[in-house]
């Protein structure tokens, strides 16, 4: 449910795995587009998808039948979308949410908005992250995810579903780890574009990515994470690919912010995408400060993003904070 690049790369997956897949489209053309070329070149370009995929524009049509249904919509737009799907959905339906982010308003992860609005059991629902570049994935390169769930029956079925000749899916139980790895990753990623953009070289991004894993590790904790997780391939994985990738949307849309850019040029240059890291800095700090829980580099991507805070005064900010032992 959603053809973004994210949701598209997976269906691939799915498909050159051996499933029939179904894809929803909120844009009719976008459908016809991959009935009947096998493209979805907006998000995916060239890349050639299989037969065993269809597309619709219908939820009913996409969801009736489905015994497992992947969520591949943007964090802060599921719960939305959710409501108008949650009656066409089956009562032992597997849910695998593919967004990551924590939800504005509420605070809560995605698994948690989807047990709200549906339902489900939480040992139904299932969540797929790790270091896993849409396009690289599209591209049949080798990538190793985390398929994270409660009940180990579903996760061992997912990942059966899911394993390919060049995807590689490790089961988990932890899902609060996995969550949060994927939620605050990209938070991190913004701060390491803005460095890049504002012209700092490797050891600054080298600080950043391992400062903002002590960051994630805290809150992962705070929530019931295992360490273990945020040291494999969800938390650490997801954090090195999303940070140091010019593929990554969070990168480069911090990288444009690190070069001048102002939040409207950034979104522009960007094809009107928002990076998840923007919403989800808001939120993540929310949630960090409802445990008492310190998270510098969050805030300060926080400052730059909503509060009109100069990349360098961020900079200025955070080296200009009080030494203590590491």
């Amino acid at each position: 449910m959603g053809a973004g690049g994210w949701g598209t790369a997976i269906a691939k997956v799915l498909a050159d795995a051996g499933n029939p897949v179904t894809m929803w489209t909120r844009r009719p053309e976008v459908a016809d587009e991959i009935n009947t070329e096998h493209r979805n070149s907006e998000y995916l370009g060239d890349v050639v998808l299989p037969s065993a995929i269809r597309a619709t524009s219908d939820p009913a049509e996409a969801l009736t039948g489905a015994c497992t249904v992947f969520l591949a919509v943007p964090a802060q737009q599921l719960r939305a979308n959710l409501e108008g799907w949650k009656h066409l959905i089956g009562d032992d339906v597997t849910l695998v949410s593919l967004a990551k982010g924590i939800e504005l308003d509420s605070l809560m992860r995605m698994s948690q908005v989807i047990v709200q609005v549906t339902g489900a059991d939480p040992s139904r629902i299932g969540v797929v992250t790790g270091p896993n570049l849409a396009s690289e994935i599209a591209a049949m390169q080798p990538a190793a995810t985390v398929i994270a769930c409660s009940d180990s029956g579903r996760a061992v079925a997912l990942q059966r579903a899911m394993a390919t000749g060049y995807f590689r899916p490790y089961t988990n139980s932890d899902v609060v780890g996995a969550e949060i790895g994927g939620a605050c990753k990209n938070v991190i990623a913004l701060a390491c574009g803005m460095a890049v953009g504002v012209g700092l070289g490797e050891n600054t991004i080298a600080a950043i990515i391992t400062r903002g894993l002590a960051e994630i590790l805290r809150l992962g904790i705070a929530l019931g994470a295992k360490p273990a997780t945020l040291s494999g391939l969800a938390g650490v994985g997801d954090l090195v690919a999303t940070c140091t990738s010019p593929r990554s949307r969070n990168r480069t849309f911090g990288e444009r912010l690190g070069k001048g850019g102002t939040m409207e040029s950034a979104l522009l240059a960007a094809g009107g995408h928002v990076a998840e890291g923007v919403s989800s800095c808001e939120s993540v700090l929310a949630l960090a400060s409802s445990y008492d829980v310190e998270m510098p580099l969050t805030e300060a991507v926080h400052r730059v993003c909503h509060k009109g805070l100069s990349v360098n005064e961020a900079v200025a900010h955070l080296l200009g904070r009080s030494t203590k032992p590491e």
